[in-house]
């Protein structure tokens, strides 16, 4: 656990020591600049006097306390709890009317002669109060010492002045409020005292807690009498609907049919009626119907029947059919009719009688609801009244009071301690200054240096990448930028291993093959021979790895065929000055042999370019033609490095991958920025396929990792075995 720790700390350590290389230049002007300004300042700087007095407070003047007032004119207090009254004279001393009255008297200017502003005033003043004291220490700054006791002094002066003037002016203006108050708080009084009595007697009030005892008493009652004539009502409504049941009538045909009953106009009628029709059922025994009888009867029976409708409709009062049956009506059924009538003139009167008992009562409980308002109301109105003569009285005696301490001169504060001529500065030392303008330049050139870094997106060194991707590390390629003449002729800069094999490059290069070699060896997969070259974005060095990296393999005695599988933007046969005139794109579509398109470049080393540019790049590299391409080659040779697309680009290199035994992720440190490393992983991990590690490209001195031993190694020890490679003819 603590090797870890120190591991640990070992990486700050040099992730700082990194931060400080890239960004000395940074460091270096900032911190330069405020060191300057601070030397610059502390040289020019005047030295500053400071002259200081002190005021002595009481709670209350010496007049005003003898008389005690209730107003307490001039008395030091605060408006609450956490205010301080100190604090408050404080801020009064610090008020625009005194220092401009100090400016103005001691005729204070700036550096160019113009009165001394308000602010700048202020920045050189102080005033604070003595810790468990009742006592304001005053204090002043300037270059002149003699100026800064005058403007102590005259400040206390006029503070002096302005407050026995401040205390003259409460109490004038004290005696002139109650003046003016107090008619109208006679007039309040008066008002108070009427509005009670027209409320008394707008709303009948004596007693209110008496009429409401008597009220609740009263609502008793009436709920008793409710419930009983409701008892009664329903007895009624019972017998009522029973003899309707009976007689199948209601009280309003009961009457109707009684009347028709007692009628002699309709009974005559009904009576002849009858005997006709009887007459008719004889004959109509003897006769046919066209028998002139029988015709006579049914005629005089129509007529006697319309006579009949006709003395019914008289005596109803309208139109409405009878029937024959209820025309007459027996004695039990006159009783019964005549209860009817009764229950219902009886229901009636009872629901009349309960409803008005709900009359009363819905009133007296309003009357009873409505005291609680009117107690509260009348309470308010007698509080009104109460604080109206209160205040009256108590103003009247502030008013004799207050004529009292108009006449007082006093005031709260006096002079305890004057202000000296200072004679010694109290400007800090040069020596100080300096120190703390190198202090602040280098904390200032430190902070700029580490958001300069916080805000750059992109990953710069190689612990950045281990630990964003967390894959293993099997190389780390120093910065290449040398150029080497190679069989007469100028070769570019992407082949060191092949022009250059004594370099760092090239070592870095050996590394990277040995490290795979013990990663085929480690793994259960044994046939590792076909490797995917990788990278997140355009301009990592991927087509640089994957071709030195094929050299590199080749000098160790394996078969490799370096495959260009970006037809998106070929670069093996620039790197390799090759012609590009028929590729792998031309073997997918059967336009040629695979055997007739690989290029030697070097000993165990072919080339297969990208040949014709296709229109979808992504259509055959996905198909069954490549997989089978790639077998064929793995069958072949030793290995088969195979050159993508970037993978944050295009689909190409998933693709790949997919007939690929591994992949190698190239990581270049400022070129790649986060999210696209992100963007990268997410896609590996998404893929399944196999990741055997990542190299990371284009190393220097600040990158994190340094290579500059190497190459002064080989040009000290190994200049007679350049010169003998450089005669091996690669071509």
């Amino acid at each position: 656990m603590p090797s870890n720790q120190e591991d640990q700390n070992s990486l700050d350590f040099q992730q700082y020591s990194l931060i400080l290389k890239r960004r000395w230049p940074v460091i270096a002007i900032v911190t330069a600049s405020v060191f300057g300004l601070s030397a610059v300042t502390a040289f020019r700087q005047k030295p500053i006097y400071e002259a200081g007095g002190k005021l002595l407070f009481s709670k209350t003047d010496r007049v005003s306390s003898l008389t005690s007032p209730l107003t307490k004119v001039g008395e030091l207090s605060g408006v609450t709890e956490l205010s301080s009254p100190l604090d408050t004279e404080a801020q009064i001393i610090r008020s625009n009317p005194i220092v401009e009255k100090t400016v103005a008297h001691l005729r204070l200017t700036d550096k160019q002669g113009k009165p001394l502003k308000i602010d700048e005033f202020l920045s050189k003043l102080k005033v604070k109060s003595a810790r468990g004291t009742d006592i304001l220490e005053v204090s002043y700054s300037s270059s002149n010492p003699k100026e800064a006791a005058d403007v102590v002094n005259s400040l206390m002066k006029h503070y002096l002045e302005n407050n026995v003037l401040i205390n003259q002016v409460q109490a004038m203006a004290a005696k002139r409020f109650l003046s003016k108050q107090l008619p109208e708080v006679e007039g309040r009084v008066i008002r108070s005292e009427v509005a009670l009595r027209r409320f008394r007697e707008e709303n009948k009030v004596v007693a209110l807690e008496q009429e409401a005892t008597n009220g609740l008493g009263r609502l008793t009652q009436l709920s008793d009498q409710i419930t009983q004539a409701q008892a009664n009502l329903v007895d009624v409504e019972t017998r009522s609907q029973l003899l309707q049941r009976q007689l199948k009538l209601n009280s309003q045909q009961a009457v109707e049919m009684g009347n028709l009953s007692q009628s002699k106009g309709v009974q005559q009628v009904l009576a002849e009626y009858q005997k006709v029709q009887d007459e008719l059922a004889v004959a109509q025994t003897r006769y046919t119907d066209e028998h002139p009888a029988i015709a006579n009867l049914k005629s005089k029976a129509a007529a006697l029947q319309k006579q009949l409708e006709l003395r019914v409709s008289e005596n109803l009062g309208s139109e409405q059919p009878a029937s024959q049956k209820n025309l007459q009506m027996g004695e039990i059924k006159q009783n019964l009719s005549a209860q009817l009538i009764q229950s219902d003139i009886e229901r009636s009167a009872l629901a009349n009688r309960v409803r008005l008992l709900k009359n009363v009562y819905t009133a007296s409980q309003k009357r009873l609801d409505a005291l609680p308002k009117l107690q509260q109301r009348q309470q308010q109105l007698e509080r009104q009244l109460q604080v109206a003569r209160s205040t009256y009285e108590e103003q009247l005696k502030r008013l004799q009071e207050v004529e009292v301490v108009v006449n007082q001169n006093v005031g709260n504060a006096r002079v305890v301690s004057t202000a000296l001529v200072p004679e010694k500065d109290i400007s800090p030392s040069l020596y100080l200054k300096l120190v703390v303008g190198g202090f602040l330049g280098i904390m200032l050139g430190l902070g700029t240096a580490v958001l300069l870094e916080a805000l750059d997106k992109s990953l710069n060194t190689i612990e950045q990448a281990k630990h964003l991707f967390g894959y293993p590390l099997l190389g780390t390629i120093p910065r290449w930028g040398k150029k080497s003449n190679v069989a007469g002729g100028e070769s570019l800069a992407e082949l060191p291993v092949r022009d250059n094999p004594y370099s760092a490059a090239s070592s870095a290069f050996e590394m990277l093959q040995t490290n795979l070699d013990f990663t085929i060896f480690n793994t259960a997969n044994t046939t590792l021979k076909v490797i995917s070259v990788v990278s997140s974005t355009p301009g990592e060095g991927r087509s640089f790895v994957a071709a030195n990296l094929a050299v590199a393999k080749a000098h160790m005695g394996r078969r490799v065929l370096l495959v260009d599988a970006d037809m998106r933007q070929p670069c093996q046969q620039k790197i390799w000055k090759l012609p590009n005139i028929k590729g792998l794109s031309n073997i997918l579509v059967n336009q040629t042999e695979f055997s007739c398109s690989a290029q030697e470049v070097l000993v165990n080393l072919d080339i297969l370019t990208v040949g014709t540019i296709p229109s979808n790049p992504a259509a055959l590299l996905d198909s069954q033609s490549m997989a089978l391409l790639i077998q064929e080659a793995a069958s072949t040779y030793d290995y088969v490095i195979i050159d993508t697309p970037a993978l944050n680009v295009f689909p190409d290199a998933l693709m790949l991958s997919k007939v690929a035994d591994g992949v190698l992720l190239v990581v270049r440190p400022g070129v790649v920025n986060l999210a696209a490393a992100k963007t990268t992983k997410t896609l590996l991990e998404h893929s399944g396929h196999r990741l055997l590690g990542m190299v990371v490209n284009d190393i220097t001195f600040n990158t994190g990792y340094g290579h500059r031993y190497l190459d002064k190694y080989y040009q000290e020890k190994g200049t007679g075995k350049e010169q003998e490679f450089s005669k091996i003819n690669f071509s």
